[in-house]
């Protein structure tokens, strides 16, 4: 049933908002919706472009009619869902934020995705039909009438579509680690020629594959990267970063819209980077002493390395 279904991505935020009295905020999914009746956190897709900071500001108020501000981020992960009355299968990439309430008014809606907005104890919250995401965010059993896949379709690791503009856009999500061995010397990539940043440091990691969960795809990468096998610790942040011209090896301009989660990896037992992929994006790895790392310019450095590497207080 599944496998012939046209396969989608989107990444998309949403908000964990509680209360003074340990309440959760969730919003109902209205028959106009591919999971009419089912809870959820309020939330929904990241524009391209759009900081996903921003997105779960921009939903959690259309989708409750309350003002929230971020806190801090909780988890990312990533989930499959079938829905043959449409003739798809969504692959989401889930962005969950931990937000506060700055004010506003609780509102209903009418003919629109979600048709109310609510506030609910754990218990309460625990008896309704949760989608499975939500209930993994609040730590509930799963109650998800979702449709899974057999199996995850076949789908491109890289895609462009035209966009108003004229330029080719792109957006896409990705899992790199900030990865350091026992003698804290940290693990980087160098950018090969030919694509955006060539000759700037990286971080390993990349694009995760439709039906793959981040960290799962950051071990994968890792290895095939440099050749090293690693042990996530951590979630450090998500950096989102848009290149508005960006030539790679496709040969025409793309507007590039990258959502990047980035994890504490740590190698227990490093070896001499190798890189596996000949001829992909990546012509170097090489392990770094702090003292070389801080030593390294800022413009030698790609825009998610130094976000992540100052999330890690990796220098001084």
């Amino acid at each position: 049933m599944t496998t012939t279904l046209t396969p989608l991505r989107r990444i998309a935020a949403y908000a964990v908002c509680v209360d003074s009295h340990d309440r959760v905020l969730l919003v109902r999914a209205s028959t106009r919706s591919g999971t009419p009746g089912t809870w959820s956190l309020p939330g929904g897709a990241v524009d391209h472009g759009e900081d996903p900071n921003h997105t779960v500001v921009r939903e959690t108020a259309a989708e409750t009619g309350l003002s929230v501000a971020v806190t801090g981020l909780q988890d990312v992960l990533a989930d499959m869902r079938a829905l043959p009355e449409r003739g798809i299968t969504i692959h989401t990439d889930r962005l969950v934020y931990r937000v506060a309430v700055r004010g506003g008014t609780l509102t209903d809606r009418v003919e629109r995705p979600t048709d109310l907005a609510r506030w609910f104890t754990r218990e309460e919250a625990a008896r309704l039909p949760l989608r499975s995401f939500t209930a993994r965010a609040l730590d509930l059993p799963a109650s998800s009438a979702d449709v899974v896949p057999d199996e995850p379709p076949e789908f491109p690791s890289f895609y462009a579509v035209p966009g108003p503009d004229g330029l080719h856009r792109a957006q896409r999500f990705a899992a790199y680690a900030v990865c350091t061995d026992p003698d804290g010397r940290v693990l980087l990539t160098r950018v090969a020629d030919g694509y955006p940043g060539a000759g700037c440091w990286h971080l390993p990691g990349g694009g995760t594959d439709y039906g793959e969960q981040p960290g799962a795809a950051l071990i994968r990468e890792l290895v095939e990267e440099t050749g090293q096998t690693g042990r996530l610790v951590e979630l450090l942040g998500v950096a989102s970063h848009r290149d508005a011209a960006s030539l790679g090896p496709e040969g025409y301009p793309i507007d590039w819209h990258g959502v990047r989660a980035f994890y504490r990896v740590v190698v227990d037992q490093p070896a001499p980077p190798r890189v596996a992929d000949v001829g992909g994006s990546t012509s170097e790895a090489r392990w770094f002493a702090p003292a070389e790392l801080g030593a390294l310019p800022a413009e030698r450095l790609t825009e998610v390395t130094a976000e992540a590497v100052q999330a890690a207080r990796l220098t001084p």
